[in-house]
Parts: structure tokens; C-alpha cells; sequence
């Protein structure tokens, strides 16, 4: 098997950036307005300089667009020409991994040398649903690494292995996979199967520094990839102004709030005093998440930025941007590209 070149970039002194989207359906807005949204957005992100863009896998959530995330992603390769586009990610277990296999050969028949698969173990949803999407009710989360292996095995060369079913497209493919997590287990899998690993740190970070720690001793190397690759999620939130920036910033954050609390919805509208209003507990989650975040004008998001970067040590920092306006979005990546860039 050829080695994977495109993580070449990892070597490089500054930080890759990239772009994970949720395709999020704004108050007022729907899926369809949300999908050409992302696919404008993906353009634009394109145009700036990022890296690749992911869309992640999530169901029966009124907020979020991206449910069938291998037909999205096809929207928005064609939409775009050179940056990388893919998951962030498929969650495995709601899948076969020979239809996964199939999918993404798909995609990268149609755009070749551009797609990525990341893979996470979550159901991406509530119970309910989950028990809706498995192939049978008795499908085992803890069968992920199993089923990473097998769609490994469909996408690689298998000449000569005399294996009676293949994936057609897909066969020999070699497409570029990573491992997503929120917890050491992913880490730990990761490393040991010599692939890159991108941390959920945008909404999840307790574990994040133990989860760095853990994947970097335990690497191994591999035919994709010869040293560790850390891809941190990162939200970032930029405008002209600091006041702008905390105003725009409260979509996401009240959002995440909802979410939490069993209210999922459309992306809200941006909140005025937002912090003033929330309970004690609302404000110890807002920290929580909050140390993984950049918020302000140019010049505080870089000295944000930078600091996150000192303490990680990441090879790539994947932005998330929740903002309620698309335009405003727009500029929010346009001005964390230009803040963030260099470092």
C-alpha cells in the first residue's frame, strides 16, 4: 500500500487549519437554506486558505443538516475544487461498514484524492434513534475497532487475498482515515492503529490533555501515517469588534445549552447579555467549554488562539464557528484564517 502524502503538512512548523461544520438550520431558516449555507460556506473556506472540511454525522436534531453525511459531502465536493472535504464524523456503529466503504469510494471516484473518512463510535443522537438506525437492535458500539479494521480492509488493496466480498467503488482506494473521540479509548485506538485523531475538544474537553498524552506515547506507526497527527476541535468566534464577537457567540453557546438540557432546536438568534442570564450551573458548563474557544477581534483571537496552541501542542486545529448569520460566519473564518494562519 502506497503511503498517504497529503499529511505531509503536519511537518510544517505552523498549525494546519480546517473547517468542521454541523450545516447548522437557523431560527427562521431550513435544510435547504442550511445545505446551500455549507456549500457557500465550504467555498469561502476554500477561498481562504483552509486545509479540509468535515461535516458531522447527527439525527433527529431540528438544528443540524447533515444527517446523510456522505450525500452532503458530495454537495459540497462539488461545489469546490481543491480542499479536502469529509467526516467529522460518520459514526460507525449506525452503519455497515461495507456501505460506508461503497459511499466514500464513491465520493472518491467522483473527487479523487480529496475525500476524507473520519470515524467515531458515538451514536450521534439520542437512544431512541440510535435503536432506529443500527442494522439490528443488538449492534454493539464496542464492536468500533472491529469494524474500523473490516473497512480498512475494503478500502486497501486486495489483490492476492482472495477476499470474497469488495467494495465497488472503494477497492484499493486507500481513502485517508481518522479516528474521532471525546475520551482515551479513541486516543488509544488511534495510536495503535497508526492513524491521525481528532479530539472532540470543542464541546467536550475535560479529557482532551490526557488524550493527547496517551495517543502520542502509544503511536504507532503506519502505511498512512509515520508520526502522530492531533486535530483539536476548536470553536472560534471573530468579528471587528470584542462586543460584536460575545454578541454573535451566543448562538452557539445557547445551543449547546439547549442540547444539554434536552431542548435541541434551531440554531437561536443572538442573545443580548447573554452570561447575565444563566444559572450557576449554565455558567460552570459555559467555562467548560469555553477553554477551547476564541472569541473577539483579530488580535485577541491569535493571542487566544496561540495560547491554546502553546498548551496542545496540536498539529491542526479544526474550527468550529456557530454563528446565526451566514455572512457573519463567513467573516468570522476569513478573519480566524487571517488571525491564525502563522502560528
Amino acid at each position: 500500500m502506497t503511503t498517504i502524502n497529503h499529511l505531509k503538512l503536519c511537518s510544517r512548523a505552523m498549525t494546519v487549519l480546517s473547517v468542521l461544520d454541523l450545516s447548522p438550520i437557523a431560527e427562521g431558516g431550513d435544510a435547504r437554506q442550511a445545505l446551500n449555507n455549507s456549500r457557500s460556506l465550504a467555498q469561502h473556506a476554500e477561498a481562504a486558505g483552509y486545509h479540509r472540511y468535515w461535516v458531522a454525522e447527527h439525527h433527529n436534531m431540528r438544528g443540524i443538516a447533515s444527517a446523510a453525511t456522505s450525500v452532503v459531502i458530495g454537495h459540497i465536493a462539488a461545489g469546490t475544487s481543491k480542499i479536502r472535504v469529509g467526516s467529522g464524523g460518520i459514526m460507525l456503529p449506525n452503519h455497515s461498514p461495507l456501505m460506508v466503504a461503497e459511499q466514500f469510494g464513491t465520493l472518491e471516484a467522483l473527487h479523487p484524492g480529496r475525500i476524507d473518512l473520519g470515524l467515531g463510535r458515538a451514536p450521534g443522537t439520542d437512544g431512541v434513534t440510535a435503536h432506529a438506525l443500527r442494522r439490528t437492535l443488538n449492534s454493539d458500539p464496542n464492536q468500533f475497532p472491529q469494524d474500523v479494521i473490516e473497512l480498512k480492509g475494503y478500502l486497501g488493496d486486495q489483490n492476492g487475498l482472495g477476499q470474497r466480498v469488495t467494495a465497488v467503488p472503494g477497492e484499493g482506494s486507500n481513502i485517508p482515515m481518522y479516528i474521532l473521540g471525546s475520551s482515551l479509548f479513541g486516543a488509544q485506538l488511534a495510536a495503535i492503529l497508526g492513524l491521525p485523531f481528532a479530539f472532540a475538544s470543542h464541546f467536550a474537553p475535560e479529557a482532551m490533555m490526557r488524550a493527547i498524552a496517551l495517543y502520542r506515547q502509544e503511536f504507532e506507526p503506519s502505511d498512512q501515517l509515520s508520526k502522530p497527527h492531533v486535530i483539536l476541535g476548536f470553536n472560534i468566534c471573530a468579528a471587528d469588534t470584542e462586543g460584536e464577537a460575545i454578541l454573535l457567540r451566543s448562538s452557539g453557546l445557547r445551543a449547546f445549552l439547549n442540547l444539554r438540557q434536552g431542548k435541541a432546536g434551531p440554531l437561536p438568534k443572538p442573545e443580548k447579555d447573554f452570561e447575565n442570564n444563566l444559572t450557576e450551573m449554565e455558567k460552570s458548563l459555559m467555562t467548560q467549554v469555553s477553554s477551547a474557544a476564541a472569541v473577539g477581534d483579530l488580535d485577541q483571537v491569535r493571542a487566544q488562539t496561540a495560547e491554546f496552541l502553546s498548551k496542545t501542542g496540536a498539529d491542526e486545529l479544526i474550527v468550529v464557528s456557530q454563528i446565526h448569520d451566514h455572512e457573519a460566519r463567513c467573516k468570522s473564518y476569513d478573519l480566524a484564517y487571517q488571525a491564525c494562519a502563522d502560528l
